[in-house]
């Protein structure tokens, strides 16, 4: 039994850590396809501007462009959802922002409308969990295009332009599902199946076997997450099923580390990796009885918007305090782009104190080194037009490709192009660009992170109680269907991947609010015993399921092994 104690608010001082901020981590399965979808998302609407000679018109096309960027994770019938709300909501800020640049030039009032825009998509983003690059390309669209001046009667036009080059970003990101239309199930079920067998090598008791299990539960959620927003019927549901099956050995696996294999659990997802027939697991498709609890998780629904906003209360503050005096303080020092400040207050803002200091020295050691980016490669960029907009689209596919590694690695051709973009209207003075530039992200980084600091998150330690709770009811019900002789068909598969989630959600609140360095004491020993007492039950489930004679062929699942 844990000793652990509740433990009380924390000092700032222990969560400003720089080690392993820069670390390089290994890039992402997929690094390309965001990458490649940005540059022929982005390609074509500035070549064309360019043979009309009209590059100063980029800004707009780009707000569409980069709308590529995102749910490349997603099933393509969830993602095709997905992309429409992210073009909606791009052309929405575009147009508030756009909109106000025509009414008004005063720099105090479009910085304050920045901040508020700032917020909102801050929250709505988290709130929807839409997924990298989150509110921050939004906010960057935004914020920009309140400082380019404006009459209403352009604003049409101009929003013209980014909504059709929204929807050839839409385009950009549907075209895979013609190649390979289950990639996306495909690969959340070989990740589920990858962080499994990463716990079994530990045989659930080896070193680093705590983080490997949240991370296998965590994954094996995901691919459930994935798997479920696909039809349960027609042509893609015989491969959905296949992919279950998958997913249920893995759920095998954590629960019983010990009688795994996590060779076969590797085999099985390098087989994935391609576009051939999904790999068996030895059950039959009748007798597969794991797999009858899954309708009844296509009932549940997310809580409605308005309720998933209200825990965001403080970040939302946090982010409009900070933008607002991020852009305040660059208009004090005569800065010419108070929106570039702005924007890097709003990248700051993570789950928690800890990450949010993290992401401010990556974006400070990425920015300042994306400004000695520039400076080496602005004399080729100034050689043409053409050679301006190459740069822009090798930068932008760097970016993408790079970012995954660590934020700052990323930064380092994010800020290059961004200053680049200034140049599309006409020439700049490249030792001017880089001073503001240097600047902005000094002063940004420095007043959103004091914002941060004074906008405390004091009901995190709430949030950790209700998760406990939650995982707690999600126990008791499956303990009492396990103590049931015969429980209704599927009911006992349904709870048990309801307590899984929930022990899912339990990890990362309690991870996520150990980060505030302010607030009441957490109840950390209630995670632990919440947390062991769920996986115990867990467990018991397995082996209630293995203990269960195969209907078809008259053998016992625990023949076949994970």
């Amino acid at each position: 039994m844990s000793s652990a104690t509740p433990t009380s608010g924390t000092s700032l001082g222990r969560h400003l850590s720089l080690a392993g901020v820069l670390r390089l981590r290994r890039p992402s399965e997929i690094w390309f396809k965001p990458a490649l979808s940005s540059v022929a998302a982005v390609a074509p609407p500035n070549l064309l501007l360019l043979a009309y000679g009209r590059l100063d018109l980029a800004m707009y096309t780009m707000a569409g462009s980069l709308c590529a960027l995102y749910a490349h994770n997603r099933p393509y019938a969830a993602r095709a959802r997905t992309l429409a709300w992210v073009v909606l909501g791009m052309l929405g800020g575009l147009a508030v922002a756009l909109v106000t640049a025509s009414l008004t030039r005063n720099a105090v009032v479009l910085v304050t409308v920045g901040a508020l825009l700032a917020a909102v998509q801050k929250a709505l983003c988290d709130a929807t969990r839409v997924g990298p690059p989150g509110n921050v390309v939004l906010t960057f669209i935004s914020s920009a295009a309140l400082f380019v001046p404006q009459t209403l009667g352009q604003v049409p036009g101009h929003l013209a332009l980014g909504a059709a080059a929204g929807v050839w970003a839409w385009l950009v990101g549907m075209a895979p599902a013609l190649i390979r239309p289950h990639g996306p199930e495909r690969r959340a079920t070989a990740q589920a199946l990858n962080a499994a067998a990463a716990y079994a090598a530990t045989r659930g008791t080896g070193d680093g076997h705590a983080p490997a299990r949240a991370a296998g539960y965590a994954a094996v959620q995901a691919a459930w997450q994935t798997l479920l927003s696909l039809p349960s019927t027609g042509a893609r549901a015989t491969t959905r099923h296949a992919l279950e099956r998958l997913v249920v050995r893995a759920e095998v696996a954590l629960a019983a580390p010990a009688d795994t294999d996590p060779e076969r659990l590797r085999a099985w997802a390098l087989a994935l990796r391609g576009a051939g027939r999904v790999p068996r697991t030895g059950d039959t498709p009748e007798g597969a009885e794991e797999l009858a609890g899954v309708d009844a998780e296509l009932a549940a629904r997310p809580a409605p918007l308005r309720q998933r906003l209200g825990p965001l209360a403080p970040i939302a503050a946090r982010t409009a305090l900070g933008c607002a005096l991020a852009g305040y303080a660059s208009l004090a020092l005569g800065i010419g782009r108070p929106y570039w400040a702005l924007v890097t207050a709003a990248a700051l803002y993570q789950a928690n104190m800890t990450l949010t200091w993290s992401r401010a020295v990556q974006r400070v050691v990425g920015n300042l080194a994306g400004v000695l980016f520039f400076a080496a490669i602005a004399p080729l960029a100034h050689l043409g037009q053409v050679l301006l907009v190459l740069c822009c689209l090798a930068l932008n596919f760097g970016a993408e490709a790079l970012i995954t590694r660590n934020y700052w690695l990323g930064s380092v051709c994010v800020t290059p192009m961004a200053l680049l973009v200034t140049e599309f209207a006409g020439y700049q003075a490249p030792g001017d660009l880089m001073t503001e530039r240097a600047v902005d992200t000094l002063v940004g980084a420095l007043v959103g992170f004091l914002a941060a600091v004074a906008v405390t998150d004091r009901r995190a330690g709430n949030r950790v109680e209700q998760a406990v709770t939650a995982a707690d009811r999600a126990r008791e019900r499956a303990a009492r269907l396990l103590a049931e002789p015969a429980p209704a068909p599927g009911a006992l598969e349904a709870a048990r991947r309801g307590l899984a989630a929930a022990l899912t959600d339990l990890r990362a609140t309690a991870d996520g609010t150990a980060g505030e360095w302010w607030g009441r004491a957490l109840p950390q020993e209630r995670v632990v015993l919440a947390e062991q007492s769920g996986h115990r039950t867990l467990a018991e489930a397995v082996r209630r399921q293995a203990a269960r004679p195969d209907r078809d062929t008259g053998t016992r699942t625990e023949d076949v092994r994970p």
